[in-house]
């Protein structure tokens, strides 16, 4: 029995889950890959004509004609949507330009990435000597389940963070430097993750690497500056169409929630409690303990940040729960790796509760 099963490992399993999942979406939509981006009506001055879309859209417009004038039409915030340009741009790539491939190939982008993240946590998982099976708490996280199935940048960014922060582990300082600089071009909140190294090394006076996860940022930082000139206004920002700005207290852009509406409140945090609020609040006393005993390891570092990113988001994010489950990814894969590095099987076990979170894709 053992060996009839050698071939099965949580790559096979989320393979076969992702594979399970696209068709289904895809036979209801009677074979039209252009359901993944759910396009919307179009946007004029920063406003929906008609039906909204979801922010997959946004990809497929740049990914079918990357020039920033062509693009720009059809993005809510221009410069917002266009800094994260590395998704689309490997689907034109992979297109050969041709848009009407586009559609397809967002979504093969993605199933490579995913594919390719849960590996790499599989990797650190089996050189902390864990079970590799805790990587189905990322690779079926319900944030990057739906981010594949909505042509988002979610699994190709975070894959690129995890190997980042494999490499790190590994000494690898050059490529763990690169693979992030790759990452926040995928999507910037990986910039947390970015913030953990980056703290990591100035703390303990590690420059060469500082030096170069300085070095990676760069690029970025340029970026925003030509996203200035093409569309009057950095990308950085809180979010595209209605979005509200970061919050300062903890947890206010969910109480902010029960101020419109107590009912929508209620039934919010009894789906985020759980999945979102105790996992971040635990991620941020965790590490906010480590560090106050000089326990300045990377890990403890980029736990902190991607916990504290939950901690303060925004209103708009927190009120729709597919956005705040998304912003969770990085919490997700601190977690996971943070556990194994320490060895904490509690914290592991703990992360396979977030499977339940596939309700939430069950419903979509």
């Amino acid at each position: 029995m053992r060996k009839a099963l050698a071939w099965l490992s949580p790559i096979v399993v989320v393979a076969l889950a992702l594979a399970a999942y696209l068709g289904a979406v895809l036979l209801r939509s009677q074979g039209d890959p252009l359901t993944f981006a759910r396009l919307g009506d179009g946007f004029v001055n920063g406003a929906p004509v008609g039906a909204q879309g979801y922010d997959g859209q946004f990809a497929y417009w740049i990914a079918s004609d990357p020039r920033p004038a062509a693009a720009a039409s059809h993005l809510d915030v221009p410069a917002y949507r266009y800094q994260r340009l590395l998704h689309p741009l490997l689907a034109w790539a992979l297109a050969a330009g041709q848009a009407p491939l586009v559609p397809w190939t967002l979504v093969l982008v993605n199933v490579a990435a995913q594919l390719a993240g849960v590996w790499l946590v599989e990797r650190w998982l089996t050189t902390h000597g864990v079970s590799r099976w805790y990587a189905l708490s990322y690779g079926l996280w319900a944030g990057l389940v739906l981010a594949v199935r909505l042509d988002l940048a979610e699994p190709l960014a975070y894959a690129l963070a995890a190997a980042a922060l494999l490499a790190g582990q590994r000494g690898r300082l050059g490529w763990s430097a690169a693979w992030l600089g790759l990452a926040l071009f995928a999507k910037e909140t990986t910039l947390a993750v970015w913030l953990g190294l980056a703290a990591w090394a100035l703390v303990n006076r590690r420059w060469r690497a500082l030096g170069l996860y300085a070095a990676a940022a760069l690029p970025f930082a340029a970026f925003q500056v030509l996203l200035t000139r093409w569309f009057g206004a950095v990308g950085l920002a809180s979010g595209g169409y209605l979005a509200t700005p970061f919050e300062w207290l903890p947890y206010l852009g969910l109480w902010r929630v029960a101020g419109a509406s107590l009912p929508a409140f209620a039934l919010l945090a009894a789906i985020l409690g759980p999945l979102i609020v105790l996992p971040s609040a635990w991620g941020a006393l965790v590490a906010a303990l480590r560090l106050a005993r000089r326990d300045w390891s990377p890990m403890v570092w980029v736990l902190g940040a991607n916990a504290a990113l939950v901690v303060f988001a925004p209103f708009s994010t927190f009120h729709e729960p597919v956005g705040i489950i998304r912003l969770a990814t990085g919490l997700v894969l601190a977690v996971v790796l943070f556990g194994a590095q320490v060895g904490a099987r509690r914290v592991l076990n703990y992360s396979l509760f977030w499977l339940a979170a596939l309700a939430l894709v069950i419903r979509d």
